[in-house]
């Protein structure tokens, strides 16, 4: 984790910072907080130093009596400042170079890493001046996140470009720039989700995929540099940022989209719960309840990972199998059956993981032999060690 210092500036989405500062906490940075004046008129400091846990950094105690310069200190202390919100006057004296408030002579001292957060009215984010100094900053290595479209605080000015990224997706934005870029130059195919297959207009079968584990390896593959397309089943899951995504519901539909883009892909990682089955017949209109027994026909559907293992050349292809028991020899047969460099084999009936769960338990079962357990573990941890095997064959 990273030593982050949070930046205020005067703007109404200073409000949201705390929150902001005890989501970094909670996902193991180690924090400080630096409040412009005008930052100040917007939350008070006793709030900003309960939620970072230490006390707040403001010009009153810039330089201190015993001749420490604070923003020299906050520079060295500092993974990665993250300034947010952040106004234009903020953006404009950091990309002049100026130095004449504690966080612009921060940003100055030799801070390694800086991240903006835009908030302010949609005139002044679309003014040129504004863009220009956005562009200087991301020439020097700086990132900038968002902003969003939204409601604008001013009274009267409805929606528009300028609204402050909230706090969750900043620190999802953060953890992705100061993520090692070793996947930089993949291009990753990803499915997820489930499918449906209709019985008639209001009834259809599937099964409780929640789409977390697909999702979660698109997220850390974009993170760690990867181009992602995401093609997912239904879900409650929002789209990922920085992540192409592509909604499908039945299984010919998933197929036909990873048909598409397989070309493409130089990775695939097969983590939907598409339907082995379809019904046969799909009514129009919906059929009235019955008191009696019905015979439903199913058909197979087409068994998309064997038809990409078909054709996979020198691509990476990942699966999963889900069992309910040992399952260790059909996954060991399905991996070769299906042309698989790497397959996942995990379990629907462990308390606690698969469906739905934010955690998962693992078996990697590799083409060279190779079998590892993994313990249990976020589905995020459980992503990103797929990917290290993804890039070892990937590079090999």
């Amino acid at each position: 984790m990273a030593r982050v210092l949070v930046a205020a500036t005067g703007g109404v989405a200073a409000i949201k910072v705390p929150h902001l500062l005890r989501l970094l906490r909670a996902a193991g940075h180690e924090v400080r907080v630096l409040a412009t004046p005008r930052a100040l008129e917007f939350v008070t400091p006793l709030s900003l130093a309960v939620a970072a846990g230490g006390e707040v950094a403001t010009e009153e105690a810039w330089f201190r009596p015993d001749g420490r310069a604070l923003h020299i200190e906050l520079a060295r202390f500092a993974d990665v400042v993250l300034v947010a919100p952040a106004t234009a006057d903020a953006l404009a004296k950091a990309a002049l170079g100026l130095a004449d408030d504690l966080l612009s002579a921060t940003l100055l001292a030799g801070a390694k890493r800086v991240a903006w957060a835009p908030a302010m009215n949609q005139a002044m984010w679309l003014a040129p001046q504004t863009q220009a100094h956005v562009e200087r900053l991301k020439a020097l290595g700086h990132a900038v996140f968002g902003p969003a479209y939204g409601p604008l605080a001013a009274v009267g000015e409805g929606e528009g470009w300028g609204r402050m990224l909230e706090p969750e997706e900043l620190v999802e934005r953060l953890h992705a720039f100061l993520t090692p870029k070793d996947l930089q130059g993949l291009r990753l195919l990803v499915s997820a989700g489930p499918t449906r297959e209709y019985l008639d207009p209001v009834r259809f079968l599937s099964n409780p995929s929640s789409g977390r584990m697909g999702y979660a390896v698109a997220e850390a593959a974009r993170d760690r540099g990867a181009e992602v397309v995401l093609v997912t089943g239904p879900t409650c899951l929002p789209d990922p940022w920085g992540v192409e995504v592509v909604r499908v519901e039945s299984a010919l539909e998933m197929r036909d989209r990873l048909r598409e883009r397989y070309p493409w892909a130089q990775g695939v990682v097969m983590a939907a719960a598409v339907a082995d089955y379809r019904p046969a017949e799909v009514l129009a209109e919906k059929e009235p309840k019955v008191e009696a027994e019905r015979t439903l026909r199913l058909v197979p559907n087409p068994d998309i990972l064997k038809e990409l293992g078909q054709e996979k050349g020198d691509k990476v292809l990942v699966g999963f199998a889900m069992e309910t028991g040992e399952g260790l020899e059909r996954a060991k047969g399905k991996l070769w059956r299906k042309n698989l460099d790497l397959i996942v084999l995990n379990w629907v009936n462990r308390e606690g993981v698969g469906f739905g769960s934010p955690e998962n338990e693992v078996v990697l079962l590799l083409k060279d032999g190779r079998i590892l357990e993994l313990p249990r573990m976020s589905k995020r941890q459980v992503a990103d060690r797929i990917l290290d095997f993804v890039k070892e064959f990937w590079q090999a």
